[in-house]
């Protein structure tokens, strides 16, 4: 109970930093309409985007907001993206594509490695310090799972995980919390989650850049589009690739499936172990 109620604590005064620090947004002048006389825009409501739609009409507000107040951008970024990844909230995806919308590639994709490995090690913590319990007690065949393969691979533990972020057989918040579970040590766990999500990261970031960039359907199919989704493509499959080949040869994950569940022949393995 009172693990529950310290992390209750902690999720109440980031909510409450993260409200105020959206709520009060650096006055700012645009012009409505062009041509139009400038209009106060100091009041904007913000939330997290939830389709393209939304996520580009927030892209295009902060951008504008980064002319002149860079920093706070960052910081309201930073976060945000901190938020969701401490407290395993799905959504990530948008988040990266923002983070190219609003900052472009590159500085985007270091933002997103650096933000989504950080805020993947809070969640570890919080995890290991308040929800360890919890865990076990909410998902008791998926970490029984989990711990016979990782007892199986512990020689390669650093190339499973690598395995598991590269294909998430897992959710990457359930291995967030899991992993203290597991007795997976931070180091690995830090280096894990920083490389193997570069590739989704990669992705993510430079959609959102291409997407800001977008007006109509006609940009969608010009040769230059085309050409950076072909580029994306084939830098996100290669070092899958490498990895699934080295998993093949060197780890032991026949009976997961993409949902992070056991096989019929797992289950019956739990089963005889009753």
């Amino acid at each position: 109970m009172r693990s529950l109620v310290g992390l209750a604590a902690i999720v109440g005064a980031a909510s409450v930093y993260l409200y105020l620090l959206s709520a009060h947004l650096p006055r700012v002048v645009r012009p409505s309409e062009p041509g139009a006389e400038l209009e106060d825009q100091d009041e904007q409501e913000l939330k997290f985007p939830s389709d393209l739609d939304e996520l580009k009409e927030l892209a295009d507000m902060l951008k504008f907001y980064k002319r002149e107040h860079h920093g706070y951008v960052v910081l309201l970024f930073c976060s945000a993206y901190l938020y969701k990844q401490s407290f395993a909230i799905p959504g990530s995806s948008f988040l990266n594509m923002l983070a190219g919308a609003i900052f472009g590639p590159w500085e985007g994709l270091f933002l997103a490695c650096i933000l989504t490995t950080t805020g993947s090690t809070f969640c570890y913590l919080l995890s290991a310090a308040f929800g360890k319990q919890y865990v076990v007690q909410f998902f008791p065949d998926k970490v029984a799972l989990l711990q016979r393969k990782v007892e199986e691979n512990r020689g390669s533990l650093f190339f499973f995980l690598l395995f598991l972020r590269f294909f998430p057989m897992t959710p990457n918040w359930f291995l967030n919390i899991t992993c203290p579970v597991l007795s997976v040590p931070m180091p690995i766990f830090f280096s894990s989650v920083f490389i193997g999500l570069i590739p989704y990261n990669f992705i993510c970031v430079r959609t959102g850049s291409i997407l800001s960039q977008i007006s109509s359907l006609d940009d969608i199919f010009s040769w230059g589009t085309l050409a950076q989704l072909l580029a994306i493509a084939l830098v996100a499959l290669l070092p899958g690739a490498l990895i699934k080949h080295y998993g093949r040869e060197h780890l032991k994950v026949d009976d997961l499936d993409c949902n992070g569940d056991a096989t019929h022949e797992a289950e019956t393995h739990r089963r005889k172990t009753r």
